[in-house]
């Protein structure tokens, strides 16, 4: 999630991180994690959520640059010790050598290595 500020909505929070703001807390799935009062704030269907307090509360990084004048919140992986929450890669569609299409789930069943590259 790209912010301009440490401070957004709670719907687009939700939208961007698929973590719902709740009373109980922040709750995804059937995990939820207790999160400070200031956390949010606002009126119902306005409220506003503290980026910092909720990313240092789910194990998420957070990361400011300084010349663009952005942050950068990553995925949670304090919450299951992993950096992805599941094996389950999308069914990309790729062109192979040939520029044929190649669809990944062609590979179901099978262990695949993906290897990516990018010059920046």
């Amino acid at each position: 999630m790209i912010l301009e500020q440490l401070e957004t909505s709670a719907a687009e929070f939700e939208r961007a991180t698929g973590w719902a703001l709740k009373r109980e807390g922040a709750c995804k799935g059937t995990v939820c994690v207790p999160l400070p009062p200031r956390v949010h704030a606002g009126s119902p269907g306005n409220e506003r959520v503290d980026v910092e307090a909720v990313a240092g509360r789910l194990g998420m990084p957070l990361v400011h640059d300084d010349v663009a004048g952005v942050w950068a919140l990553g995925p949670e992986s304090a919450i299951t010790g992993r950096a992805l929450t599941t094996a389950a890669a999308p069914d990309l569609e790729l062109p192979d050598f040939d520029g044929n299409p190649f669809r990944l789930s062609s590979l179901l069943g099978q262990k695949v290595l993906l290897v990516s590259w990018a010059s920046w």
